[in-house]
């Protein structure tokens, strides 16, 4: 007797497919794929798009307006519920397809779990050239979604209904494996979508795809033991692993039982609540005195869920004690060996919790404890003098503005960002109060991240109040997904700062003798170089023509209200500031971008000669 078949076109199998996926850790199930993203062209219409319509009971969908933004949505969503639940994003051939690269290579950077499913050429090339076919003269298998292949942790291209059978659960694989995960393309040719298949009903059974906890190697874990019992000034660099690996507890509980200090990558900040004795704040390039500090002198450096990127590491001049040490613990093996480090290939909390058993009863000597402490009030005092507005009445800072925003968050806030000035300043100043709320993406860094990320995170959080940060520059990048949250009703909270260019680039531009060009939003001058007026846009009244609700803020007084206003609001709203000059706390520490070695011009020289000072104190640790 021949097994029970269903036939379906490729699309509906997989929407079918996906629908009966799950994730479990703990004892706690989450939906693999939670929904589907898409915009629909005639690469996908008939095919995925169809298949939505006929299963749209088991697979909610969700209308996007920029390809590379329900990417960036669908990443937020997954980062937020820690890795456990992804979205899909289905695309048309051509345009729609590559302007899923961006959103693709922020995913695999940050190794955050999304799907792609790209429309393709026909497999039969019975219809060839498509329109937006990509004709290659030597290699006819090639389509623009090859461009998918380096961006992505796995890559098929479905040339045939049955292929599926065998393809779909290996991305399942991939798309749930921490170690492994990333963006997931399957590429769906248009043809095969809508060809009918007997499928056997085993492939649409519920599968649960169990995420583990690899516990540490005996012999690693002993050695680290003896490494950090050994050491005499340790320092815990937590990274994003720990909120992935749900770890923040367990790091708790090791850092109370030794005193070892605590300082966080962009992605591992709020690892530790800001208040707590031990947290030092930022680490790095945009990292705090205290921990930057503390850093040059470790001489056993603890990575927990961080792969060393140049910000965190001072792009190698940062740990500088003679006989530093490194001890990564890390799920993937390939973070964990960096730095010729000793290694802890497991789960964050698994490994945690098992040093803390092993080191019972070792702590740091007390006179650590106190330098770091008093470190961390002497840092405070400059949180403190950034954040605070002497004057209500005065326009504010770009600091002040973090400032009154601080005054007005709750612990169950998420504040979102991704690039320009804004990290550096929230990864020195910020006042972590919970571990999801500090939701910055610098893996990738990528402008226009912030708006559809904020959709994702309300759609994993709904009722809890949900910021998107932004700039002038990055907000122009891709302000379209305001749209989408009107549609939704998703009431995210949009401060968009007007400070008339890319502030960020602009003083890195001055600090590398490029004098600033190109960075600022303004007409030319006579002399033919942008360093006219300000120019006459108004992005307030844009984000009005959207949809959203706009409140404009002058002065400090006003922009509290505006944001105690936006966070009690029920639909989009966004917080309008233009905002004076002023410096926020300086770097910390060096960070290596190349300056021209020879020029004819002053500041080309300048900068040159003060590079070649910075660049001797990096250090390859072997």
């Amino acid at each position: 007797m021949s097994a029970a078949t269903r036939r379906l076109t490729t699309a509906q199998a997989l929407v079918r497919f996906l629908a009966a996926q799950y994730t479990e850790r703990d004892g706690v199930r989450h939906r693999l794929v939670a929904g589907t993203w898409g915009i629909f062209g005639h690469g996908n219409v008939a095919g995925v798009g169809q298949a939505l319509v006929e299963y749209g009971d088991v697979m909610p969908f969700h209308q996007g307006r920029s390809e590379q933004a329900m990417v960036h949505a669908a990443v937020g969503h997954a980062r937020h519920l820690n890795r456990l639940s992804a979205q899909a994003v289905t695309t048309s051939i051509g345009p729609g397809a590559t302007n899923l690269v961006t959103g693709a290579a922020l995913a695999t950077v940050n190794r955050l779990p999304v799907l792609l499913l790209p429309g393709d050429y026909f497999a039969s090339h019975a219809a060839d050239p498509l329109l937006q076919q990509l004709e290659h003269p030597s290699e006819a298998d090639v389509s623009v979604n090859d461009a998918l292949r380096p961006v992505s942790r796995y890559f098929d291209r479905i040339n045939r209904p049955e292929a599926l059978l065998a393809s779909a659960p290996r991305a399942m694989r991939v798309l749930a494996d921490p170690a492994e995960t990333g963006a997931v393309t399957l590429a769906l040719p248009q043809d095969v979508q809508a060809e009918a298949f007997d499928w056997p009903e085993e492939f649409f059974a519920d599968r649960v795809w169990r995420v583990r906890r690899p516990a540490p190697d005996p012999e690693e874990l002993a050695d680290a033991v003896r490494a950090l019992r050994a050491a005499r000034r340790p320092l815990i660099v937590a990274g994003g692993g720990v909120h992935h690996g749900e770890a923040e507890a367990a790091l708790v509980a090791l850092v109370d039982a030794t005193g070892i200090p605590v300082a966080s990558t962009q992605a591992g900040k709020g690892s530790l609540r800001h208040d707590h004795p031990a947290d030092l704040g930022g680490i790095g390039h945009t990292g705090t005195a205290v921990a930057d500090d503390l850093a040059r002198t470790a001489d056993l450096v603890i990575g927990v869920g961080t792969r060393y990127s140049d910000f965190t590491t001072a792009s190698g001049t940062l740990f500088q004690d003679p006989g530093v040490r490194f001890l990564n613990l890390n799920i993937t093996a390939f973070d964990a060996h960096k730095l010729a480090a000793r290694t802890l290939v497991c789960d964050a909390r698994a490994g945690l919790t098992a040093l803390t058993g092993a080191l019972s009863g070792h702590r740091v000597p007390s006179s650590y404890e106190d330098e770091y402490r008093a470190g961390r009030a002497r840092w405070e005092e400059t949180v403190r003098a950034a954040l605070r507005a002497d004057d209500e009445n005065a326009v504010p800072t770009q600091t002040q503005v973090l400032g009154a925003l601080d005054a007005v968050v709750g612990d169950e806030d998420v504040v979102i960002n991704a690039a320009g000035s804004l990290p550096g300043d929230l990864h020195k100043l910020w006042r972590s109060r919970s571990p999801r709320q500090y939701h910055l993406e610098y893996g990738y860094s990528c402008m226009g991240y912030e708006i559809p990320a904020a959709l994702g995170v309300q759609q994993a959080a709904p009722g809890v109040p949900v910021w998107a940060l932004v700039g002038d520059g990055t907000y122009l990048m891709n302000p379209t997904e305001i749209v989408t949250a009107v549609q939704e009703e998703l009431p995210v909270k949009l401060v968009l700062v007007q400070n008339h260019g890319y502030a960020s680039i602009g003083g890195l531009s001055e600090s590398v003798g490029a004098e600033r060009f190109g960075t600022d939003y303004r007409h030319r001058a006579a002399d033919g170089t942008f360093t006219g007026a300000p120019l006459p846009v108004d992005l307030a009244a844009n984000a009005a023509s959207l949809g959203m609700d706009v409140l404009r803020a002058k002065t400090v007084r006003e922009l509290r209200e505006a944001l105690s206003t936006a966070r009690a609001a029920t639909r989009p709203t966004c917080v309008y500031v233009e905002t004076a000059a002023g410096d926020a706390p300086g770097a910390q520490a060096w960070w290596d971008v190349p300056v021209a070695e020879v020029s004819a011009r002053d500041a080309a020289t300048g900068a040159r000669a003060r590079y070649e000072q910075a660049v001797a104190d990096r250090r390859h640790h072997l």
